[in-house]
């Protein structure tokens, strides 16, 4: 019994880590996109979720890479990453729909054209992180699909 308790707090804790590293991107993303809209003249923050999303994936995937992150670690990030996200897009999906309403057509040609060209190169992105072996399946599976 004694050992799975100690078992539990230890994959508690783990979870939390993760937890604390994902918060840890949050507030240094933060600051980082209030910091990037002084430079730019905006009174608001330009990119600060993005950023904190963006450094979360790379230092997850270094230490992934290098055994420095648990399993546990890895779903705490996992878990709270997919509740948290889509939240946050929503929300400020909403600000920059009124923002680009209010700026006129040029301001939502630009984020039409950020959108389709998003889409565009998802392809591309999915091809940099493929293994050759995926891509040969996925090669595989297309011709077999279009056969």
């Amino acid at each position: 019994m004694h050992k799975q308790g100690e078992y539990l707090w230890g994959c508690i804790g783990l979870v939390i880590y993760g937890v604390a590293l994902l918060a840890g991107c949050m507030l240094v993303g933060v600051f980082l996109g209030d910091l990037l809209g002084m430079v730019v003249g905006v009174n608001s923050n330009v990119g600060g979720v993005g950023i904190a999303m963006l450094l979360l994936v790379l230092l997850v995937d270094y230490l992934t890479k290098k055994k420095k992150l648990a399993i546990k670690s890895q779903e705490g990030i996992a878990f709270w990453s997919a509740m948290y996200i889509p939240i946050v897009i929503a929300m400020t999906a909403g600000q920059n729909v009124v923002a680009a309403v209010k700026g006129g057509p040029l301001a939502i040609l630009a984020g039409v054209m950020a959108t389709v060209v998003s889409f565009a190169l998802v392809p591309l992105v999915a091809k940099i992180g493929m293994k050759k072996e995926d891509a040969e399946q996925a090669s595989e599976w297309k011709e077999a699909k279009q056969a």
